[in-house]
């Protein structure tokens, strides 16, 4: 058995784990930093991210607005750094309804998420005011934060022409895009082994306990075990974090969920390659013909797809100057699922997800009657409850977690690990810390709140 030493051990080199590894190598100037990995280095779902980012969320308290905020001020920080090396844009998240006698509740939902601090809402309802400014294509500096509120058909129109004219109502949510997610990882990752992060190919066997706290951590790699002695354990497992959770003996409060994507070649430009993000916010009945119909109805395992299925269906462009690639992505499942690699993949998203987001851009009915070749993939969503990480320390001293991070690991990685770093410089802590530490669960009013919380604001 091979032995060595470090001051912290993180377990994981998805992009939260390398985000750590990175936090406390290069920012805060940590040295022995050890990151263990069983394979490639955001490689089990990082990689297979929508690369997207927003600070539009619900409450019922503006912690993951601040939190979204802080991590996006820090990847504007790398961007800058880098000559946008991470190719960030700020296009935005559409949101687009057609449900006129629901306008009420899109504007008072808009208005409570402006209100916790995701910025100005800007109401365009064809009775003047404020104008609407677009999007660019490329790049974020200069670009309106907080979120358009738009009503008046005719802007809507004008700026969205591939739009349904079902579209009562879009919120155009301004602090948000999408950026090339393993560019970033990749960045922090080889800025964290030239600060000296030790990069180890293995597996965490054991966890190592004296006095109740962690002494070290020991690693199945292919030349045999190596303990490693040291006093500090960051789980930035994944998927895998109720398996790091039960080496320190601990239940965590987390399942997995699997979420796919298809991406495929929009030759026939169905959606605009600058087009932002577009989400269609309502429940879709699918259109099928009568023939389709009447086969459904006949199937049982297939008659649910009559039945209208959940709002959030969802996609973007992909790829730089003469890219034609599109991502379509849609939950209509749900549920939990136990982890399992390589995923299982579902042979119907794409013709599913073009029929259900073709109710929001209809020139994507020309795809269904012979639907594209798609790569699909995907991973594994950690979450909790309330779908809010889980961002410092375990009950048992020494060990910390930066999981449950949901759908939006990227996006979160940076503000999350340095939320790690805080706790363990034990220095001040920013004001949302406590609403994602793992304690917020032994607080009587917090499960009680749980109960009374309407969405999750998970896509």
């Amino acid at each position: 058995m091979g032995t060595s030493t470090a001051e912290v051990v993180v377990c994981g080199a998805g992009i939260a784990g390398i985000a750590v590894a990175y936090e406390l190598a290069v920012r805060r100037g940590v040295r022995g930093v050890v990151l263990v990995e069983r394979g490639d280095a955001l490689a089990l779902t990082s990689d297979k991210s929508t690369e997207a980012y927003r600070t539009w969320w619900p409450g019922p308290d503006g912690a993951m607005v601040r939190l979204m905020d802080r991590s996006i001020d820090l990847l504007e920080r790398i961007a800058d750094e880098t000559d946008n090396a991470i190719l960030l844009n700020r296009r935005g998240y559409l949101y687009a309804t057609a449900d006129e006698r629901g306008l009420a509740d899109f504007r008072a939902q808009a208005e409570a998420i402006s209100a916790l601090g995701a910025g100005e809402l800007r109401v365009h309802d064809g009775s003047g005011g404020p104008a609407y400014t677009p999007s660019p294509a490329h790049g974020y500096a200069g670009v309106p934060t907080g979120a358009d509120l738009i009503t008046d058909r005719r802007l809507i129109r004008e700026q969205f022409p591939y739009l349904s004219e079902r579209a009562a109502a879009v919120l155009h949510a301004r602090r948000a895009g999408w950026f090339g997610g393993r560019q970033l990882g990749m960045y922090l990752l080889e800025r964290a082994r030239a600060a000296g992060v030790r990069f180890l190919r293995g597996e965490l066997a054991g966890v190592d306990l004296a006095g109740g706290r962690v002494a070290g951590v020991r690693v199945a790699t292919e030349g045999g075990e190596e303990r490693i002695a040291a006093p500090a354990l960051v789980s930035a497992a994944g998927p895998l974090q109720a398996t790091v959770g039960r080496l320190l003996g601990l239940e965590l409060p987390i399942y997995n969920e699997l979420h796919l994507k298809a991406s495929f070649n929009d030759h026939l430009g169905a959606v605009p390659r600058h087009a932002p993000m577009l989400i269609w916010n309502d429940p879709v009945r699918l259109a099928w013909d009568a023939d389709e119909r009447a086969a459904l109805a006949d199937e049982p395992e297939l008659r649910w797809l009559l039945d209208p299925l959940p709002p959030g269906v969802h996609g973007r462009p992909e790829g730089g100057p003469g890219a034609t690639t599109l991502l379509l992505l849609w939950d209509y499942h749900g549920g939990r699922a136990e982890p399992r690699f390589p995923i299982p993949l579902d042979p119907q998203l794409t013709e599913l997800a073009l029929r259900g987001l073709a109710t929001m851009v209809p020139a994507l009915g020309a795809y269904v009657e012979r639907v594209p070749q798609a790569y699909l993939d995907g991973g594994y969503y950690t979450r909790t409850r309330e779908n809010r990480p889980l961002i410092g320390p375990l009950p048992v001293a020494g060990a910390l977690v930066c999981g449950a991070l949901s759908g939006f690991g990227l996006m979160a990685a940076c503000a999350a690990a340095e939320l790690i770093g805080a706790h363990l410089a034990g220095g001040p802590l920013p004001d949302y810390a406590p609403a994602f530490a793992l304690a917020r669960y032994d607080a009587p009013a917090y499960l009680d709140a749980l109960a009374r919380w309407g969405g999750d604001g998970q896509l």
